[in-house]
Parts: C-alpha cells; structure tokens; sequence
C-alpha cells in the first residue's frame, strides 16, 4: 500500500498571456478552479496508476472543505485519515502564461496546523511505500517516516518545495525526488558542488547515501543509484499547463516501486510519460491520467 502525507489544496489558476512584473496588472483570458495540493496530487496520481493508496493530511473547517477531495474520493483513495482542522482549507494561487510555465503562491492554511501525532499513530507493513512532500510540518513528516522506516517501509521525499529543513528528514528517507533548481538548492544546503544535472544527482547521492531521481522537463529524467546513472528521454507533447507534472511523476513512480517494480529505465519512462501527459490539460489534478492513457502514449512513442 501507498501512503501519502501531504497537502490538500484549492487550486485558483488564472491563465495569462505573460506573467506580470512587480507592481503591474495583466489582463487574465481564463480562470480555474480545481483540487491541488502536492499531496492530494500525488495520491490522485497513484490511485489513477492503479495504486492502493491512503491519504493523510488536513482541511479547514469552511464550506469548501470537502471540494478538494471529491476527485480522490471517486479515485478510491483511503480517506480516513483525513482530519478536520481549525480555520481555511489549504489555498494555491497560480499563474500561467501562454507558454506553459506557471508561478505559484501557496496559503498553507490547514496544511500548516497538520501536527506530528497524526502521523505518529500509522500503521505500515513491510514493503509498504511512503511518500512525502514539503507542504506540511516537517516534523509531522519526520513522525510518519520513523514510524514507515520502524515497519520496514520505504520512504520517498520529494523536496517540492524546497525548503532547508527538507535535511532532517534525510536521515528516514531511502529516496529523494528532485527537480534540477531543487537540486541545486539542495547541494547549496549540504554545501555540496553543484553542476550539471547528472553531475549535480551523483553529488548529491554521494552526499547523502540515498537513492536520487531527477525530474528534468523537456530534457526527461534521471536516477543515481548506487553510483549508477540511468537516463530517460522526455515524451513529446502539446503542453497547455505544466500543473502537476512533477507531482504525477512521484505519485506514478511510487505506485510502480510499491508494486515491487524496480527503479530503472522502464519505471522512469512511465513516471515521465504521466508527468508529459498532466501538461497536454489545464489544472493539477483535473489533467492527472489514468493507467490506460499513459499506456497509450508510451505505445506510441516506443
């Protein structure tokens, strides 16, 4: 089973031309509003892989507290771990400009109050997988992941966003998941060499002693493990909105690991084909593909 840790958000996404310089106004040419949250993402993604998957995290106690979850709720995912906090439910306010790319200002609101104790009390098995972000406390995902590690579960941390106390989880993780500026931001808090991606994950793995997959956009993805470096191609797509894309990589990955899939070639190229697919629709998990879709793609990209 995979259990996820994490945040759960409303999305609010406005699509522009251009991104606004400080203190300028743009006009906007559409508005969404959809679930988000890097947690909730990554659980939609492994439950529409085929994953098992159980969600722990928080919402507020207002009206719109049950929309963020309606999508996870008809995907299957286990949502008894969910707990009702004091004031607003998460919030994520994104840009994205006509290109694809986007900017994103998160309001933690409930995701902020999710507290220790909560994770501490999870039941895991043996060759379970936990998944984890940066969009809760730290010290609620270092409870969960002791508890994980205790059970003989595997750990996978994906540093979004990064934050400098991503490093007191290092020592519970087996697995860092990582984008290049995440990286290097990384490398910069271990002061650790940066440089080129590849050179940047073998630092980085050296570093730390854990296993590092990189996600690399339009440039595909790479692992190092054990000092070995496995690299992937990127699949080609009309990219609409990169929303999501990174989250749908985890949550596609930790659905193969836990199904006793290995980390090489083949696992990296699904998880890259679903984080291609999450940019061909608008919003983070209205654009997540289900299993036969990235079937499809990697069919025909072969």
């Amino acid at each position: 089973m995979i259990t996820i840790i994490g945040s759960i958000n409303m999305d609010l996404i406005g699509i522009v031309d251009r991104f606004p310089e400080p203190g300028e106004t743009v006009p906007g040419t559409d508005f969404i509003a959809a679930p988000g949250g890097k947690g909730a993402n990554q659980a939609l993604a492994a439950a529409r892989g085929g994953g098992q998957v159980r969600f722990v995290g928080a919402v507020g106690g207002d009206a719109t507290a049950g929309d963020p979850l309606a999508l996870l709720d008809a995907a299957g995912v286990d949502l008894s771990a969910v707990e009702t906090v004091k004031g607003p439910t998460g919030t994520a306010v994104i840009l994205v400009e006509a290109s694809g790319e986007n900017m994103i200002a998160v309001i933690p609101g409930a995701n902020g109050h999710f507290l220790p104790q909560s994770a501490s009390s999870l039941d895991f098995g043996r060759g379970d997988v936990l998944l984890l972000q940066m969009e809760v406390p730290v010290e609620t995902m270092v409870a969960g992941a002791k508890r994980a590690k205790a059970a003989g579960a595997a750990v996978i941390l994906n540093i979004a966003p990064f934050k400098a106390e991503a490093t007191a989880l290092l020592p519970h993780v087996d697995l860092l998941v990582v984008n290049e500026s995440e990286g290097a931001a990384l490398a910069d808090t271990l002061e650790t060499e940066a440089g080129a991606p590849e050179a940047l994950a073998k630092a980085l793995q050296a570093t730390t002693g854990k296993t590092v997959v990189m996600t690399l956009g339009e440039d595909g993805a790479l692992a190092v493990q054990d000092g070995e470096v496995t690299t992937v191609d990127a699949f080609s797509v009309d990219v609409v909105d990169t929303v999501g894309a990174g989250d749908t990589f985890c949550g596609t990955l930790a659905t193969i690991l836990d199904s006793g899939g290995a980390l090489d070639a083949a696992a990296l190229k699904r998880a890259s084909a679903a984080g291609a697919l999450a940019c061909t629709k608008k919003g983070a998990q209205p654009s997540i593909p289900d299993a036969a879709d990235v079937d499809r793609l990697m069919g025909s990209q072969s």
